[in-house]
């Protein structure tokens, strides 16, 4: 039967990391060991006391709706957290929880008509360009360089503004490079930004995973009162992947439009979700600091490790957990490398070009696996190097 679809969903391409993770498990399933360097999902598992906050609250039977914007004390959580990071706090108003992933759609709906436009990074988190496809805005693209640290330049943003231009797209630090945008460059984005009246989605997911730098938010400029929106969850920083636990922070009229978003998608997060993100907000820093010891640890051994496979040349990332290797030496073009390293080496990483144009000749691989795998990993990438040239 050839079903009839909606224009709506025909537009959507999805995610290129699970369809990677589609290939791979396939592979496995076969009999194939591969080395998994391509979906960032921690190799941690979330913290016990973190779970057993969970468990309490479903032992005290909180296993049933809850106010869309979020708990009482989870969104009271999260504003003395903001406070703490940032030397602001936002009233609990400002403040709605749902799976980090959901506002990325939420927001653009709510603020962007079909055919006009969001402004987003090049490379970018390639699920950014999947909701703009679904949704049926534009995605008008700044390109990051190698040579300036793959850093957003405030300067390059605004020579590709147009009238249909609604809203910026920050991610400092950065997927797919680790980059993060210099403060400077913050406050000219800011200014930019209200000189054009457009709106600024900060997408600040790894903000407590930073190595030498300090994070630094463009929502100082107003705190989240005028033209700024956050968007922040769980996910990576406490190894809660699975959880689905997210929040934004944004003027208040913008947070009741999502909150009847949430209403009509999701109706409400589960509260014993909601308790474990309490609880870690609380409790987690000590857990942070562990993996974060463990990860500077990674990174070295990985940006080490592609700086010596022939033909690679690798920088060393400010924040997440991900490199962003130069491959162009090799003479393959992004998704060969990635194919090739694949079938061959038996090592799943994702080509660049998953990310925008302006990933091509270059790769993106993680660290959020053990240093043993990652040295397993960058043994069998340069003995096939080795075979090829």
């Amino acid at each position: 039967m050839n079903h009839r679809f909606s224009n709506d969903v025909k537009n959507l391409i999805g995610s290129p990391m699970f369809k990677m993770l589609a290939r791979v498990q396939e592979l496995e399933k076969a009999g194939e060991k591969i080395i998994h360097f391509e979906i960032g999902d921690p190799d941690f598992n979330t913290p016990a006391d973190i779970v057993h906050a969970a468990i309490r609250s479903i032992e005290r039977g909180e296993t049933h709706y809850v106010n869309s914007l979020g708990t009482l004390e989870l969104r009271e959580a999260i504003a003395i957290s903001i406070e703490k990071e940032l030397g602001w706090r936002p009233m609990l108003d400002q403040v709605i929880v749902a799976p980090a992933i959901s506002f990325i759609y939420f927001i653009v709906r709510a603020l962007v008509n079909p055919g006009e436009s969001v402004i987003v990074s090049d490379p970018g988190y390639s699920s950014y360009f999947s909701a703009f496809d679904f949704i049926g805005v534009q995605a008008i693209t700044v390109p990051l360089f190698e040579t300036n640290g793959f850093r957003l330049q405030a300067d390059d943003l605004e020579k590709v503004i147009t009238p249909e231009s609604r809203l910026i797209v920050l991610n400092s630090p950065q997927n797919p490079t680790g980059a993060m945008i210099k403060p400077e460059e913050l406050a000219a984005i800011y200014e930019i930004a209200k000189k054009h009246n457009l709106y600024i989605l900060s997408d600040e997911v790894y903000s407590k995973m930073i190595y030498e730098m300090q994070h630094k938010s463009v929502s100082q400029y107003d705190n989240c009162k005028e033209r700024t929106i956050i968007l922040n969850g769980f996910s990576k920083t406490y190894a809660m992947t699975g959880w689905r636990l997210g929040y934004a922070i944004a003027p208040v009229d913008i947070v009741q439009k999502l909150g009847l978003m949430v209403q009509t998608v999701i109706s409400n997060v589960p509260p014993f979700i909601q308790s474990a993100g309490a609880y870690a907000l609380k409790h987690g820093d000590a857990h942070i600091n562990l993996m974060m010891e463990e990860y500077k640890k990674r990174r070295k051994l990985m940006v080490d490790g592609f700086n010596s496979l022939n033909g690679v040349s690798c920088a060393m990332p400010d924040g997440a957990f991900y490199i962003f290797p130069n491959i162009k030496k090799t003479e393959l073009s992004s998704e060969a490398f990635a194919a090739l390293m694949l079938e061959k080496a038996g090592v799943a990483i994702l080509p660049g070009t998953d990310f925008g144009s302006h990933g091509e000749g270059y790769v993106r691989a993680t660290f959020a696996a053990s240093r043993e795998i990652i040295l397993d990993g960058l043994k069998r990438m340069s003995k096939v190097l080795k075979t090829i040239q």
